[in-house]
C-alpha cells in the first residue's frame, strides 16, 4: 500500500451524552500521515452538552457532567471542529454513527469520503467471532501504548481505530481497491447515492 497516495484523512470518533437524539459531549480527530497516526496534530474537544449525561453512558466513557462543567458548549466549539474536519475524508469504526452525529451538529459540512474500518474488517478479516474494537484490538495485537486517555474516550477509540485502518489496509494494494470495500454505499465516496447529510 503506497500511504502517499491517499488523500487527506482523519480518523474521527464521538462520545454522547447517551440521550435520543444525543448531544455530543467529546469529538476526536486524528490524522493520518504517511501511514501513521499523527497525534501532534490532532484535534480533541471536551463539550458541556445541553442535557445531563445519562449514568449509563457516564460509565462507559467517565465524561460526567462535573467533568465537563467548565469545558464550553458546541455552539463555542462547533467552527473550530468544523475548521479541522474541512472536507478531508473521514474514518471511524461502525462510521455510520461517527458521520451522523457530526452531520447533524454541523450542518451543511459532508467529508470527501468514509471509511468504515467495521465494514472493512468484515470484508478482510471473514469468520471472525466477533468485529468489535475491542475484539479486534486483541485478535490484531494492535499496538495502543501510545494511545491518550483511556478505553471508550475519543481520542482512545480514535487512535485505535487508527491503528485498526492501517493494520487492515496492508491487504490492499492501492487506496482505490481499499475504498472499494471500505466505503459503504450510501455515505460520500461510495458507489451509491450521498446520505442526507442534514438526517439524524
Amino acid at each position: 500500500m503506497d500511504f502517499t497516495a491517499w488523500p487527506p484523512l482523519l480518523v474521527v470518533d464521538v462520545e454522547s451524552n447517551g440521550r435520543t437524539p444525543p448531544d455530543l459531549v467529546e469529538v476526536a480527530a486524528l490524522p493520518i500521515r504517511d501511514g501513521r497516526p499523527d497525534p501532534a496534530t490532532a484535534g480533541a474537544w471536551l463539550i458541556r452538552p445541553p442535557r445531563p449525561v445519562t449514568p449509563r453512558a457516564a460509565r462507559v466513557h467517565g465524561l460526567t457532567d462535573d467533568v465537563l462543567a467548565g469545558h464550553p458548549a458546541w455552539d463555542r466549539a462547533a467552527e473550530e471542529v468544523r475548521g479541522r474536519l474541512g472536507t478531508a475524508w473521514i474514518a471511524a469504526h461502525n462510521a455510520h454513527v461517527d458521520h451522523r452525529a457530526l452531520s447533524a451538529h454541523l450542518p451543511g459540512w459532508t467529508p470527501d469520503g468514509v471509511i468504515d474500518t467495521l465494514r472493512l474488517a468484515r470484508t478482510t478479516l471473514p469468520g471472525l467471532p466477533s468485529y468489535t474494537l475491542d475484539h479486534l484490538i486483541d485478535h490484531l495485537h494492535l499496538d495502543l501504548t501510545a494511545a491518550p486517555a483511556q478505553r471508550h474516550r475519543a481520542t482512545y477509540d480514535a487512535y485505535a481505530a487508527a491503528r485498526l485502518l492501517l493494520a487492515l489496509a496492508g491487504h490492499y494494494p492501492t487506496w482505490p481497491a481499499l475504498v472499494a470495500v471500505a466505503v459503504p454505499p450510501v455515505l460520500p465516496g461510495g458507489p451509491g447515492p450521498r446520505q442526507d447529510p442534514t438526517l439524524w
